[in-house]
């Protein structure tokens, strides 16, 4: 999944991306509210995380006008302040669930998967196809024959291939949802990553293969 992260504290949005990252999030960082609202505007995001207090616009104007324009993207609001009034305003705005400063890397995490469960098919942590399993809380795939612990890129594109395994997915629905708009990769990257987990299928002897739908996509299919 693909996260937006507007907090103008530089050192705390490197660890925030770290952390968010090792969660097998993609996130694009950016440091004031009028930069947020652009790259929001921009869509493709699954999730948000808004810090209230920013330069040139604040967190709770962003909400406002994203859910003006009739965005509901889930929105998690970042704030220094306990006050219940501030609290209260961002859940009346629109926001999804708010973190008051300092809180636990857990918690975000857990907060995000909470957050952004009702955006997938299913609220198990477990996806399944064929004889392939997909835990999304371990990022473990796994079969009768083993299993392997995906990296961050791998996981998020199988999770994207197991959760409607019979679509096509564009080459460029992948470029967007993991490398991000401010990516330098280029395309080719996701048939190297696609090859990756070609190989690991294999090796699980798994009886589902990515397919390829020239000129479109990727798909997954059930082989035996």
């Amino acid at each position: 999944m693909r996260l937006l992260l507007a907090e103008d504290e530089k050192s705390l949005s490197k660890a925030l991306t770290a952390i968010l990252e090792g969660g097998n999030y993609s996130v694009d960082a950016v440091f004031d509210g009028e930069e947020a609202e652009e790259y929001i505007q921009a869509g493709g995001y699954d999730g948000v995380i808004l810090d209230i207090m920013m330069p040139k616009k604040d967190g709770l104007t962003v909400l406002r006008e994203m859910r003006k324009k009739g965005d509901m993207t889930p929105v998690i609001l970042l704030t220094a302040k306990s006050e219940v009034d501030d609290k209260v305003t961002g859940l009346d705005l629109g926001a999804n669930d708010y973190l008051t400063k300092p809180f636990a890397p857990k918690e975000l995490l857990a907060r995000l998967r909470a957050m952004t469960r009702t955006q997938t098919e299913t609220a198990s942590s477990l996806l399944e196809v064929g004889n392939i399993t997909l835990d999304r809380a371990t990022f473990v795939m796994r079969s009768k024959m083993g299993e392997y612990r995906l990296t961050n890129k791998e996981f998020q594109m199988m999770e994207m291939l197991m959760i409607q395994p019979k679509s096509i997915i564009p080459t460029e629905r992948f470029m967007e949802k993991i490398w991000g708009f401010d990516s330098e990769a280029e395309i080719n990257v996701v048939w190297v990553y696609i090859s990756y987990l070609r190989k690991k299928l294999n090796a699980l002897q798994g009886n589902v293969e990515i397919k390829v739908a020239r000129n479109l996509g990727y798909y997954l299919e059930v082989t035996g």
